[in-house]
């Protein structure tokens, strides 16, 4: 339900960005907001307290934002802070990075590895995703002791085993077939 509904006010966001031509703009600032919630969860948590007024939420975002956000974002704040939705403000950033990655033809992966990675593996795996996706491939390395060796991307909802782990269980399961 919260997904629904912060997808419904991250389209109404990025069809603003686009009539007024400010999506990076918009992009850059809601980030920028995200970020100060998760610095000062105090903050986030007064802007969701229902014994503080809606009027003196708004007069609090506009005293903190007025100098770093565009008069849409403020009024942007202001209609979740209205709606009672400010809670769900990092549900609507996420659903708003999904939008701008498909406009800019982006999808984000993640490489689990043992080790970290070094940049050169972690560009030529990007490179190769890319060419098969067809997008431009946003990578990070995430490492996980668990996977023993090799590699699992994640795109998305698809998921790119090759890791020795999964082998090792591939091949326990065919040896207890055989055993059985």
């Amino acid at each position: 339900m919260a997904k629904l509904v912060a997808s419904r006010y991250a389209n109404a966001l990025f069809e603003v960005g686009i009539e007024g031509d400010k999506l990076d703009i918009l992009n850059e600032e809601l980030k920028a907001v995200v970020d100060i919630f998760k610095e000062n969860e105090d903050f986030l948590n007064i802007l969701k307290a229902p014994l503080v007024s809606k009027e003196e939420k708004k007069v609090l975002v506009e005293n903190v934002y007025k100098d770093r956000a565009s008069l849409e974002m403020l009024n942007f704040l202001k209609v979740l802070i209205d709606k009672g939705r400010i809670g769900i403000i990092y549900e609507i950033f996420d659903e708003f990075k999904v939008l701008m990655n498909e406009k800019n033809n982006v999808l984000e992966a993640v490489a689990v590895t043992a080790v970290p990675m070094n940049e050169d593996m972690l560009k030529q795996l990007q490179e190769k995703l890319s060419k098969i996706k067809g997008k431009n491939i946003l990578l990070k390395n995430e490492v996980d002791k668990s996977v023993l060796g090799g590699v699992l991307v994640k795109m998305g909802n698809e998921e790119i085993d090759g890791t020795l782990k999964t082998r090792l269980e591939k091949l326990q399961d065919k040896l207890s077939q055989i055993i059985a």
